[in-house]
């Protein structure tokens, strides 16, 4: 809320779908510390909704891979943290995403090169419901399966919004994880906010099937925020200052 409420910066809302998730793979299943950033046999995660930057950048200075303070350089010119994000801008960020539609490709081409390497890696990549409208996704969709790409996990916040409108009215996409299994993924649906379920299920990668997983993680926009969720104006809009104090009030932060 504050980074975005300081530089102005919009997509708080789907910032806040995909947060959970985030905490799961970097406290949880992704086998990547701050203190190895660059560790050549590390899991790669890959935030291919890079407009959620925000969310990206607040989880991995909470983890540890850089400071704090640098939070407050978010969206500024010439500065390190982009609205979206840029490949090794800090440490923990593999992939440019500001272009949707590429992360998952993106993440099957390091994990055949980490094969090729032989290294045993894991590769996650977080989607939004609305990329998956790309064709470039659906060519990884049905790539990874034939390429026996069993470390891949593809993870889609299914927020059930995008820019213009509900995402299902946008293109037909449900039942989403049914599309993925008819492609060769071993395909499930989670709460997107249940933490432990999600860890559970990151965890289990690969799943024992031989297949690339799909994990269809539903979720809310603007989640943990009353006033915002499941509201898409805050796919762009700017939080005041008074309802970033708001938020903080709700979130235990500041005495109510």
């Amino acid at each position: 809320m504050q980074l975005s409420h300081a530089a102005g910066a919009p997509h708080l809302g789907s910032s806040l779908s995909c947060v959970d998730v985030l905490v799961a793979l970097y406290w949880h299943a992704a086998n990547v510390e701050p203190a190895r950033a660059d560790d050549p046999s590390r899991d790669r995660v890959i935030l291919s909704k890079g407009h959620a930057a925000p969310a990206l950048y607040a989880t991995l200075a909470a983890r540890g891979f850089f400071p704090d303070a640098l939070l407050d350089t978010f969206g500024e010119p010439g500065g390190r943290l982009a609205e979206q994000p840029s490949p090794g801008c800090v440490p923990g960020v593999e992939a440019a995403t500001g272009s949707l539609g590429h992360g998952l490709s993106i993440g099957l081409g390091m994990a055949e090169a980490a094969r090729i390497a032989g290294r045993r890696l894991r590769v996650f990549c977080v989607l939004s419901d609305g990329e998956c409208n790309e064709g470039s996704t659906w060519e990884a969709v049905l790539t990874a399966p034939a390429r026996g790409l069993d470390n891949v996990m593809a993870i889609v916040d299914f927020n059930r919004w995008q820019a213009t409108g509900r995402s299902t009215e946008v293109l037909q996409l449900e039942p989403l994880a049914e599309k993925f299994a008819a492609c060769g993924w071993s395909a499930t649906e989670v709460d997107g906010h249940d933490l432990a379920a999600l860890t559970g299920l990151l965890e289990r990668l690969p799943d024992g099937s031989g297949k690339p997983v799909a994990v269809v993680a539903n979720t809310i926009k603007g989640k943990g925020i009353s006033f915002m969720e499941d509201d898409n104006n805050w796919h762009y809009r700017i939080p005041t200052g008074e309802e970033v104090e708001a938020a903080r009030r709700e979130l235990g932060l500041v005495p109510a």
